[in-house]
Parts: C-alpha cells; structure tokens; sequence
C-alpha cells in the first residue's frame, strides 16, 4: 500500500472511530435509555426527563470528550514538531498546571461556590497569565530550549502553589473538592462548559493547524527553515498561542488528563509517513477517540464509583508510553 493510500485511509478509519465513539458516548449511561429514544430526545422539546438526561447531561459530556481529545492530540503532535522533542506534550509549557492553579483558587477563595462559572474563568485566566509569562521569558528570538525552561518553571511554580493551598486549607471539603477536580473529569459538565471552552478551542485549533508547512520544515532543522521563508517568530507565537487557548479551555473545564497529547502522536507518526503537516489532523481525530473511548470506559467499569477521567488516562497511557520507549529502544538496538 502506498504511503498517501495509507494516510488517508488511516484518516478515515480515525474519522468513522470518532464518529462511532461518539455515538456511544451519548448512548452509555445508568439511564437505561434505548438507541431509538435517545436519538429522539436529543431533539425534544418536551423536557421530559429522558430529553433532559440527553440534552443536559450526555450531549455535553460527548462533546466536551470530542473537543477536549482533539485539543490534546493536536497540540501534543504540534509541540512535538516545533520542539523537535518526542517526549514534549501540552503540560510542557506550563498551561495545565497553571490553569488548574486558577481552578484551585477559585476553589479556595470559596468564589466556586458563589459562581459556579468563577472555576473555568478563573482557570483560563491563569493560563492566560502563565502564557504572558513563558512568552517573556523565552522571548521573540528565544530557543527551543529557552522555552521548555521557561515552561518547566511556570509549571513547578503552579504545582507549588498548589501544593501550598492544600497545605494551608482548613475547609476539609474544598481540599477533597480541589483533589477530585485535578484528577480531571468529565461529569456534572454542562453546555454552558461547552459553550464556554468552545470559541477559546476553536481559535486555538486554527492557529495550530496553520503550522503544518512550518512543522515539515521544521524536520530539516531551525536554520534550513528559516532559509525556506519560515518565520520562526510567527512558529512560535502561534504555536503558544494555539496550546495555551485550546488547552487552557480544555483544563478550565475538565480539569488535567493527561499522556493523551504525549502517546497519541507517537502511535499515530509512522501512519503519517513521519511528515508533521499529515500527523496534525490524524492527532486530533486520534486523541478525539481515545477521551471518548476512555470517558465511556469511566462509565463501564465503575459505574457508581466515579473514577476520575485523568486517572485512567494516566493508568493506561504510563505504561503504554513505556512499552513505545522500550520499543524505541529495540528498533535502534
């Protein structure tokens, strides 16, 4: 099979995955609902309750698994273009950690509780905030390696900070709420979540997916870019930009789940044919199928438990991305 043949029927089996997953994720519940009904009440306006566990609990959690999954992957598959770094993903400079910092204020200062949306705003202000920061630091001219400092020091002084409202809180359910909340979740989400992450997401795919030419040139190296045209400032900027909008809503509204935008690229690159430019929209439909198939697993297994989204990405995507290391490793044996 040849490598274009092989690319877009990669895309099209991710396409119909997504798709199915989709319809799944809309159909799985403890509301023993029928596949007839549920389409039905999906565009109801009775407001019975069937129409109401459709349109107000699982719509919003099938799209916000859809929009989330494809922030993940394309920005994990992105950063790891621009950066020229396998092990690079969206957390790298420092907008997840700093978005959940704001969720944790909000939390703390007891302002979730008096407005409800005061959590995902807050979160996207603190990712606004750490992406000023990480610019500055890095600079218009600054280096690849300038960058994931600055965004390894953004991102410890979240979690410390973090740490720190832990420490000092004397609210044993506002700690217990921040713990559950980091875990990243998609539960108890409504469309107000949607229809708030969604313009921040959409800007931020935009920007990102204007990056595929840069990306491949990218692979010749930084000076062989420049030399083709590819302004290196704009690559930057718009690579920040992108992550920090997309995935600074995505933790506004979900919380941190992790290794999506770390493994996902990997499994997907030698489908791509190794070019960036192919990697991008299969990413984005690969990570748009593993949180849907991950938050329908978080409904199977435990259904009364609430197991945490995070936490099961973070289960399965640890080891797994060891065993691609390991055989990483193998092939260059």
């Amino acid at each position: 099979m040849s490598e274009a043949r092989l690319y877009r029927f990669t895309l099209a089996g991710l396409g119909l995955a997504t798709l199915v997953l989709f319809c799944l994720s809309l159909m799985v519940g403890p509301a023993g609902i029928g596949f007839a009904d549920s389409l039905a009440a999906l565009v109801s306006e009775r407001g019975d309750a069937v129409a109401l566990v459709m349109q107000q609990i699982r719509l919003p959690r099938a799209l916000l698994g859809l929009m989330i999954g494809i922030t993940l992957g394309l920005s994990g598959a992105v950063l790891q273009g621009y950066l020229r770094n396998p092990l690079a993903e969206p957390a790298l400079i420092g907008v997840s950690a700093s978005a959940s910092l704001g969720a944790v204020i909000a939390i703390y200062t007891g302002l979730s509780a008096l407005f409800p949306l005061a959590l995902p705003l807050s979160a996207l202000a603190a990712a606004g905030v750490a992406v000023v920061i990480v610019q500055a630091m890095a600079g218009a001219q600054g280096s690849t390696l300038t960058l994931i400092l600055a965004g390894v020091a953004v991102s410890s002084f979240a979690a410390a900070m973090t740490s720190l409202a832990l420490n000092l809180s004397s609210n044993p359910f506002a700690a217990l709420e921040i713990i559950f909340w980091m875990m990243g979740s998609l539960s108890d989400r409504s469309m107000t979540h949607v229809w708030l992450a969604l313009p921040f997401m959409l800007a931020g795919w935009g920007a990102l997916m204007m990056l595929g030419r840069a990306l491949d040139a990218l692979t010749l190296g930084g000076e062989t870019a420049a030399s083709l045209g590819i302004d290196m400032r704009r690559v930057q900027a718009l690579a920040i930009f992108g992550t920090a909008a997309s995935v600074g809503a995505a933790t506004a509204v979900a919380g941190a789940i992790g290794f999506v935008g770390l493994v996902v690229p990997h499994l997907l690159r030698p489908l791509a044919g190794g070019r960036p430019s192919r990697l991008l929209p299969a990413s984005a439909l690969g990570g748009a199928s593993v949180v849907l198939a991950a938050d329908i697993l978080v409904r199977v297994l435990a259904p009364g438990r609430d197991l945490k989204l995070g936490v099961l990405t973070a289960t399965v995507g640890a080891p797994f991305f060891l065993w691609l290391v390991w055989r990483e490793r193998r092939k260059a044996a």
